[in-house]
């Protein structure tokens, strides 16, 4: 029989894939892990891992394993919630991966009120680029743009947001107020970087007019805004963030629609905690504050 501790290192592993990050999370230095694999490994008589490029992929034998070793991880935490009251306790750690857009202009302007309400719960906010996976633990709790086709995973749709094309005031007055999407292509555009993109549903001018390109680029919604307030050009903009700044004027509202929607990702042997649920009320009141009546999409 193997120690069973060691199915805790071999998940921290699989699920970064690399020993650095997993060291980090456990507590544990590198070699100590290198170890507990090992002796893991031979226990069970079969490779777990395969290291090519410094990361660590699941073998055929190791992906059995992993589902085996998640089962067991959810038991021993459905068995510690039942036997400490925390499935009922709203207080305790939440992770929220998040786009920046949605943490800057959403999100925290709430803050303050949801701490006021659940002061016990410490919300840990990550707007990384990419959106980090509940179904690897690699967060609680997910606020995506598209609906995640696999994991063990509780999804919903939180609601639906509207984008438009905007411009400063001063950058029409420099250089005309485009009529038509042909018309764009004689101005200055402001997207992502489309090397960065990390989820399709962000690529916003191939939508507008296929061939658009951005002159101006950022990895940051929040940079862009930045960029077309300060009249450098014309940028498609949630209309949370771009209705908002007084310094700019939508484009061609009439033709020109974009409509993405918010999904709450949350996995599944968390979803029926106290503190999960909390999160998840004020996340959908949160968005409840667009305005925004769903799409028929």
């Amino acid at each position: 029989m193997f120690d069973w501790d060691d199915l805790r290192i071999f998940l921290a592993v699989a699920r970064a894939r690399k020993m650095a990050p997993a060291a980090r999370a456990l507590g544990i230095d590198a070699t100590t892990i290198g170890r507990r694999l090992s002796r893991l490994a031979e226990a069970l008589g079969a490779d777990l891992f395969e290291i090519a490029g410094g990361e660590r992929s699941l073998t055929e034998r190791g992906q059995a394993l992993f589902r085996h070793a998640e089962a067991v991880e959810s038991a021993a935490l459905a068995a510690m919630e039942d036997v400490t009251g925390q499935q009922r306790s709203l207080s305790g750690q939440v992770r929220l991966s998040v786009a920046e857009g949605f943490g800057t202009w959403i999100l925290a302007p709430g803050l303050a009120a949801f701490h006021a309400q659940h002061p016990g719960i410490r919300l840990d906010l990550i707007t990384a680029s990419g959106f980090l996976n509940p179904s690897k633990r690699e967060a609680d709790m997910a606020v995506m743009l598209a609906r995640p086709q696999r994991g063990h995973l509780s999804v919903r749709r939180l609601g639906d947001y509207r984008l438009h094309l905007y411009a400063s005031a001063d950058y029409l007055a420099r250089s005309g107020t485009p009529q038509d999407r042909a018309a764009l292509r004689r101005h200055v555009l402001v997207g992502y970087v489309p090397e960065f993109i990390f989820s399709p549903e962000l690529d916003y001018l191939g939508e507008v007019e296929p061939g658009l390109e951005a002159g101006l680029r950022s990895t940051s919604i929040n940079v862009q805004h930045r960029i077309v307030a300060e009249g450098a050009g014309i940028g498609v903009l949630p209309d949370f963030i771009g209705s908002r700044d007084e310094r700019l004027i939508p484009l061609m509202q009439n033709d020109i629609e974009i409509i993405r929607s918010f999904w709450l990702v949350t996995h599944q042997d968390l979803r029926r905690l106290a503190r999960i649920d909390a999160v998840a009320q004020w996340l959908q009141s949160r968005v409840a504050t667009l305005g925004v009546p769903p799409s028929s999409r």
